[in-house]
């Protein structure tokens, strides 16, 4: 799978992602993208897209974009906190339809 790592996440997740290709929103070239943008963008090369913005499902049409999207809810952005999330988000990624919206840690 074709992962997009957003911009409130650390780029250091990427290489703690196994199994899949994992790039990020400031590798891609397209630092400070709108969301609505940055989804349009995502989708043509991404079969998913993770974040740590909440509120991006009642920001964003979703349903209308071809990518998954997945929220990492955690205490913090850092990555000490978001460890304790890779497994149950490892194993979502190994079956994460597009079209989808997907909470990890809520």
């Amino acid at each position: 799978m074709r992962i997009l790592l957003d911009e409130s996440l650390p780029h250091d997740l990427a290489a703690l992602i196994p199994d899949h290709q994992v790039s990020t929103v400031r590798a891609q070239g397209w630092a400070s993208i709108k969301n609505g943008k940055l989804l349009a963008l995502a989708s043509t090369t991404f079969d998913a897209f993770i974040t740590a913005e909440r509120n991006l499902e009642f920001q964003q049409n979703l349903a209308a974009l071809p990518l998954a999207v997945v929220v990492l809810i955690a205490r913090k952005n850092r990555v000490q906190d978001l460890v304790p999330l890779l497994p149950e988000l490892t194993a979502l990624l190994n079956h994460l339809p597009p079209r989808t919206l997907c909470k990890v840690g809520a």
